[in-house]
């Protein structure tokens, strides 16, 4: 069995599309489909269901896939020890995130630094809502990801804290309560509310926040974008409970026609933390100590680590 085949398999599983899996694999799309009925002949079964779009794994196919995975990332660790003894970190990390603000943490800048730093590594990031991301991870989708962890981690994975921020309070600078210098949630009973996705974790928290303060309020939008966020607080739709950070004015528009108000009693809080395996692959544990390195010392240029 050919560690080539297994990761043209991976590549067809998690795109679920010819077409994308061989992009993935820098491959024309006949090399892949060969590579897969290659594996198939090898296992003696059918991997995937034919003519189906998109591409969907059979019974057989799906108990491989777990395999094929922990296979690749053993067979990358062998390649990684030989590395190491030459100083270098190389293969591929993949890293999955939520919408972070680099007012909040410079991620580009983080990434720029740590891509220069280790040039025969590979990495890629995908970004998405995140309550997905720690499946992702579980299962090797995934080799680390940035979100705010609702609880402890699933089995077989830990979080690192990183940095952490106090959500606060939207309101149009019109707003009757927008002179007050700090707000609490029965202050907001009955006010209309714009609010995020419901997959995303900020939406968790603030959900749990009015639940379990028993205050109601009414949800009148929801939306999947902090900018369009706070343009329909500007625009006087509603309020918003939010981080900061992610409700920066438009480069073009007026910056005080929305207010911020500190939240008490609860303060509801954000937690932006590093979730991967415990035991993880060399290069997440080295991206890990990379972050947790400039988060312990914020003022440091993270270009200069």
């Amino acid at each position: 069995m050919e560690l080539r085949h297994l990761r043209h398999f991976v590549a067809l599983a998690e795109e679920r599309n010819f077409t994308r899996a061989a992009a993935r694999e820098l491959i024309v799309q006949s090399g892949l489909s060969s590579s897969v009925r290659a594996l198939e002949r090898e296992v003696g079964a059918d991997l995937y269901v034919r003519g189906s779009r998109p591409v969907r794994l059979t019974a057989e196919g799906a108990a491989l896939l777990p395999a094929a995975r922990r296979t690749l990332e053993s067979a990358e660790a062998a390649r990684q020890a030989v590395q190491d003894v030459r100083g270098l970190l190389s293969g591929h990390l993949r890293i999955g995130t939520y919408p972070i603000n680099p007012r909040l943490l410079p991620l580009p800048a983080l990434l720029v630094a740590f891509a220069r730093a280790h040039p025969a590594l590979d990495v890629s990031i995908r970004q998405i809502a995140g309550t997905g991301l720690a499946a992702k991870v579980a299962d090797g989708e995934l080799d680390c990801a940035l979100f705010d962890q609702l609880g402890p981690p699933p089995p077989g994975l830990r979080s690192i804290p990183l940095i952490s921020e106090d959500l606060q309070v939207a309101i149009p600078a019109g707003h009757p309560l927008a002179t007050r210098a700090t707000l609490t949630l029965p202050d907001l009973a009955g006010e209309p509310f714009i609010e995020t996705d419901p997959t995303w974790t900020t939406r968790h928290r603030t959900d749990a926040a009015f639940t379990e303060a028993a205050v109601p309020r009414r949800v009148i939008c929801e939306v999947a974008d902090w900018q369009l966020l706070r343009d329909l607080v500007e625009a006087g739709l509603g309020l918003a409970l939010a981080p900061p950070t992610q409700l920066t004015p438009r480069a073009d528009g007026p910056t005080d026609t929305v207010r911020l108000i500190p939240l008490k009693n609860p303060q509801v809080t954000r937690r932006l933390t590093l979730v991967l395996p415990t035991t993880p692959s060399p290069a997440a544990a080295r991206f890990a100590t990379h972050l947790t390195t400039w988060t312990t010392n914020p003022r440091m240029s993270p270009t200069k680590q």
